[in-house]
């Protein structure tokens, strides 16, 4: 939306009194002497290593052997190292500590399949099983800082699979579920995966997916695989290669249960998520013990409240951040993980809603493309779900449209329970920006910087900006930053900090308004250039979005021979909407808002827009298929169809 607009939001909601002081965040600063909100976020700027290990102390998180300082740089800003000197382990202190001080009876996961099946594991159970798999990971010849890959869907298996790594300092790699063999090989190949666990099948909509005939066609002839753990997800019959095939089941029945975590020094790798990138391959964020799990848990706790009593579900995949994030942020907080195998709208509207009611869900994550797509059947299917135990609903993916906040907020949050914005990536390990459950909330916006990040915006030049559109940077370094990409350090520092020596560039584009108030407009790569003037995707999105005949709306930039670049843009339309009469009055609507120079060139009607299975528009990708350019890495697209439906300019001259 223009900025002028962003400017006029007002708070739309606000903490009762005491809020902060009954949250985690308040508790812990009590401890220290800390008496408001204010008061702890400047000394966490201040001195983030005292953050950090007050942090540390604040979740509880059992040492093995303890850690000799909090960060060191020796190595540079760009390789720091956190707690080092320290030995511990993820699934110890997930999972194997809540049991060994008491609270094995605890309600650790509340798991609901696509079908409707539904499974609860105590924190006993689920370690037994987590036991079980790592003595199956060591019987198939799984050691420390090898890879596990994971192709699954939203399963109590995967967080078995994930711990069950960590427990014996294996790196655990998760797969999007919707990859095809090929993108699935590529990862395999470039990690150099030992192990692969995966399904027979899952149901998708009522359909079975067929996991197996995916994993079997990526893994042929890979040197270094040297087994398959098949899960009986659905029963279906699969073809089991002798010798390299087993199934789940069995093999973690015969196993030796690995009942001790193996301790691990804190900067050891654990997880390794990757992320698709514009060009190129994809790149292998790698993320260690007292990294993302630590990162995570910690701003689960003192931004959205997260704590034993807390049960989160995220609508996600395993293959996505957000999958890991959920597993470590209840579990490490010793609340509930919730998993949800299936769609938001099948079999009906309101499923997603449905299920946080059944789990007693306490902070629901989903995406604002989600909340958009929903949007269009209608208020009626979230009031019907009252969802007494929701204490915040967590947004992450992409910036928001104003219109689709105040719908959250109003008929899934019930106008009691803040929308806690959060934005980082695969590469950050939990957020640069947050809201709280605490602090006041302006629609679409962040309160700022998680504690303990210093986060900022800036022009071309580097040079501190507020009340204007610049880059987000970030002058700190900080606990779930990625410790580099797999086997390819350069293109890490290429990516992140050469832009501005010494100081992470993000790559989005964010905005601080008179208030304090954070915002975040897009990529810097899906910016908009017309006659010389910045313009982010989402200020002309949430134009659209707005009206009442569109459903979501994506734009791009074109090359144009005067301008530079000229606006296109691509909405969904409610049914039964006039095509031509939504096109001149939508792009009535940009002119009117954005002045004539702004005008559209074009705006075409669109079935779906290219999207990402956790709902990111995929904005490259439009503007590669339109104007005819090599689209880049595809693999993360949930629906290529859509591709071969996609608008084509009449004339464009690329170069």
């Amino acid at each position: 939306m223009p900025i002028d607009d962003l400017e006029a939001l007002t708070v739309a909601w606000t903490p009762p009194p005491g809020a902060f002081d009954a949250s985690p965040a308040g508790r812990m600063a009590a401890r220290h002497g800390i008496s408001s909100a204010r008061a702890l976020a400047e000394r966490a700027a201040a001195d983030p290593a005292w953050y950090w290990a007050a942090g540390m102390a604040d979740l509880g998180i059992p040492w093995m052997r303890p850690y000799n300082s909090v960060v060191d740089l020796s190595r540079g800003v760009e390789y720091p190292r956190f707690f080092a000197g320290g030995l511990l382990n993820w699934a110890d202190f997930a999972v194997d500590r809540w049991v060994r001080e008491g609270r094995g009876g605890a309600r650790a996961v509340w798991w609901e399949g696509d079908d409707g099946a539904t499974l609860t594991l105590t924190y006993a159970e689920l370690k037994a099983r987590v036991d079980a798999a790592a003595g199956a990971m060591r019987g198939f010849g799984v050691g420390v800082g090898d890879v596990v890959a994971l192709l699954l869907p939203m399963v109590p298996e995967a967080i078995a699979t994930v711990l069950a790594a960590a427990k014996i300092g294996a790196v655990v790699m998760p797969l999007f579920s919707g990859y095809g063999a090929q993108a699935v090989r590529a990862r395999l190949e470039d990690s150099g995966a030992r192990l692969l666990v995966t399904c027979d099948a899952f149901p998708r909509r009522g359909r079975p997916v067929p996991l197996k005939q995916v994993a079997d066609d990526a893994v042929h002839d890979l040197p270094d695989l040297t087994a398959v753990l098949v899960v009986r997800r659905l029963g279906a019959d699969v073809p089991m290669t002798p010798g390299r095939d087993h199934w789940w089941h069995e093999a973690c029945a015969a196993a030796e249960p690995v009942e001790q975590a193996e301790p691990m020094p804190s900067d050891a790798p654990c997880l390794l998520l990757y992320t698709s990138g514009s060009t190129g391959r994809p790149k292998g964020c790698v993320h260690t013990h007292a990294g993302l799990p630590f990162k995570v848990a910690l701003e689960a706790r003192h931004a959205m409240g997260v704590d034993e009593t807390s049960a989160m579900l995220w609508l996600t995949d395993m293959g996505w951040i957000m999958g890991s994030f959920v597993i470590t942020a209840a579990l490490t907080n010793g609340g509930t993980a919730v998993f949800f195998e299936g769609v938001p709208d099948w079999p009906e509207p309101d499923r997603l809603w449905a299920v946080a009611e059944r789990s007693a869900t306490t902070v629901l994550g989903v995406s604002p493309t989600v909340v958009r797509a929903l949007m269009a059947h209608g208020p009626s299917w979230p009031d019907r779900h009252d969802l007494p135990a929701l204490r915040a609903i967590g947004s992450t993916g992409e910036p928001w449209n104003i219109e689709p906040w105040h719908w959250c907020a109003e008929h899934v949050g019930k106008d009691r329970v803040p929308v806690v914005n959060i934005s980082g990536g695969t590469e950050v390990g939990g957020s640069l920006l947050c809201g709280s459950v605490y602090l006041p909330v302006k629609p679409a916006s962040f309160t700022g910087p998680p504690l303990g990040v210093r986060a900022d915006v800036v022009d071309e030049a580097g040079r501190p900006v507020r009340g204007e559109i610049g880059e987000l940077v970030v002058r700190s370094v900080w606990p779930g930053m990625t410790k580099g990409f797999w086997r390819d350090d350069e293109r890490y520092l290429e990516a992140y900090w050469r832009r501005f020596p010494g100081i992470w560039h993000h790559g989005d584009l964010a905005y601080v308004d008179a208030d304090g108030y954070w915002y975040l407009l897009g990529r810097s790569d899906d910016t908009i250039k017309v006659a010389g003037k910045r313009l982010g995707p989402a200020e002309v999105e949430s134009l659209l979005v707005a009206d009442d005949r569109v459903v979501e709306a994506a734009a791009i930039g074109v090359p144009d021979e005067v301008k530079g670049e000229a606006l296109v843009c691509f909405v969904v339309l409610h049914a039964g909407e006039d095509a031509d009469a939504a096109v001149d009055g939508l792009r009535d609507v940009v002119t009117a808002a954005l002045g004539k120079a702004m005008a559209p060139r074009a705006i075409h009607v669109v079935d779906a827009l290219p999207k990402t299975r956790n709902g990111k528009i995929l904005r490259r990708v439009a503007r590669a298929s339109y104007i005819g350019s090599p689209p880049g890495d595809l693999t993360s697209i949930e629906d290529a169809a859509v591709l071969e439906r996609w608008p084509r300019a009449d004339i464009i001259q690329v170069g």
